[in-house]
C-alpha cells in the first residue's frame, strides 16, 4: 500500500495510545503485522522538550520507516514549533490529536475538546501545515464533542482543504469516551465526502470485525489500539485473513511467551531496569489476560521488584503453560488412538 508516499507492507495502522506505543512495541507491531504505528503524543509545549519522558518519546533510533509522530495542543503556533521539532527529531509524518478524550488532555481545550471550535481548529490545522510543508501531516479524531454534536464531515472539510493528507477517525464521540459501541455510519458519512485516504478506527478486536469495517465504511484502512495490547500478532491474523479469508492458528503458549520475552528485552532497553519493571507489569498483564492462573500470576508479578525477578517469573509461568498444552495434547492423541 502507498500511504503519502510511503511504501507500507498493508493497510493496518497501530493508534497512537498514551503510555502504551512506545518505541519497544510500535516496533513490535511493525515486525508482527502493522503497516504503520503511530508513536503516542507528544506535547506542544516546548518548556517539556527536554523532559525525560519528551526525550523518550522522540527517540526513534533504529525504528523501521515510516515515523509517524503525534503531537498535541491546542495553541496553533506552539503545535507548529512542535511539528518542526519533531520533524529534526526524526518523524517523517505528523500526527494532530484531536481524539484523545482525557479529561488531563480536554481541560486545556486539547484533543478531542478542539472539536468544540472549528475556527480554531483550521487555525491549528493550517499552522502545523506551513510550518513542515514537505512532510505529509495527517489528523485523528472522533465523530463529534458528543452524541447530539457529530460534527467529524465539518471536520473532515476543515481538514482537507487546510492540506491534511489523511484522516483518521474514532467512531464514538468525545463524551461516549470508550463506552458502548463504536458506531461506523459517520466514518462512512466522512469517506463519501472527502478525496484523502480514511481510516476507521474503533473496536477492531478480530480479523472478520476489520473485514465488516472495511467493507462498511469504504475506509482506506483500519486503526487497532486497545485490541493489540498483549495481542500484538492481532496484525498478522488481520492481514492474512483479509487476503485469504482464512484464520491463522492462535499463538501458542511457547510463542506468545517468546514474543513477550522479546518485547520485555526491549522495554528494559529503552526505560531502564527501574522504569522498565513499572512499565513492563501493564504488559505482562495484558499478555496472560484469559490464561489459567493469570490473576494470582499478576498479583505476584506486581509486588517484584527486579527485571531478573520478573524474567524468572514469566519464564516459570509460561514453562507451566507449555507443560499443561504438552498434557492436554497427549491425551487428545492417546483418545484418538
Amino acid at each position: 500500500m502507498n500511504f503519502l508516499g510511503h511504501s507500507l507492507r498493508n493497510n493496518l495502522f497501530v493508534a497512537p495510545m498514551a503510555g502504551v506505543t512506545d518505541r519497544p512495541f510500535r516496533q513490535l507491531c511493525k515486525q508482527l503485522g502493522a503497516g504503520l504505528a503511530v508513536s503516542e503524543m507528544v506535547t506542544s509545549n516546548s518548556l517539556l522538550y527536554g523532559s525525560a519522558k519528551t526525550l523518550r518519546r522522540a527517540n526513534h533510533e533504529g525504528e523501521v520507516d515510516p515515523i509517524s509522530v503525534q503531537i498535541a495542543g491546542a495553541d496553533p503556533a506552539m503545535m507548529a514549533e512542535a511539528a518542526k521539532y519533531n520533524i529534526d527529531h526524526g518523524a517523517q509524518i505528523i500526527d494532530i490529536n484531536m481524539g484523545c478524550p482525557a479529561k488531563k488532555v480536554c481541560n486545556v481545550m486539547a484533543g478531542s475538546a478542539l472539536m468544540q471550535d472549528e475556527a480554531l481548529v483550521g487555525r491549528i490545522l493550517e499552522a502545523v501545515v506551513n510550518a513542515v510543508p514537505d512532510f505529509p501531516v495527517t489528523l485523528k479524531f472522533r465523530t463529534g464533542w458528543n452524541r447530539e454534536n457529530k460534527n467529524a464531515p465539518a471536520i473532515a472539510r476543515i481538514a482537507e482543504e487546510a492540506g491534511i493528507r489523511a484522516i483518521a477517525i474514532h467512531g464514538r464521540t468525545r463524551a461516549d469516551q470508550y463506552t458502548g459501541d463504536a458506531e461506523y455510519d459517520t466514518i462512512a458519512e466522512v469517506k463519501s465526502r472527502v478525496r484523502i485516504p480514511v481510516i476507521a478506527n474503533g473496536d477492531i478486536t478480530t480479523p472478520e470485525k476489520a473485514k465488516f469495517v472495511l467493507d462498511y465504511t469504504g475506509a482506506d484502512g483500519v486503526m487497532i489500539g486497545r485490541a493489540a495490547q498483549g495481542r500484538p500478532w492481532l496484525f498478522r491474523e488481520i492481514s492474512h485473513f483479509l487476503a485469504t479469508g482464512q484464520h491463522l492458528p492462535p499463538p501458542t503458549a511457547l510463542e506468545i511467551h517468546r514474543i513477550l520475552r522479546l518485547h520485555l528485552t526491549e522495554l528494559y532497553r529503552f526505560y531502564g531496569e527501574e522504569t522498565g519493571v513499572k512499565i513492563a507489569r501493564k504488559h505482562i498483564s495484558w499478555y496472560t489476560k484469559g490464561i489459567v492462573g493469570a490473576a494470582t500470576f499478576r498479583h505476584a508479578m506486581n509486588q517484584l521488584p527486579t527485571v531478573a525477578d520478573q524474567i524468572r517469573a514469566t519464564d516459570e509461568f509460561f514453562f507451566a503453560q507449555s507443560d499443561l498444552d504438552a498434557a492436554n495434547d497427549a491425551v487428545v492423541l492417546s483418545e484418538a488412538a
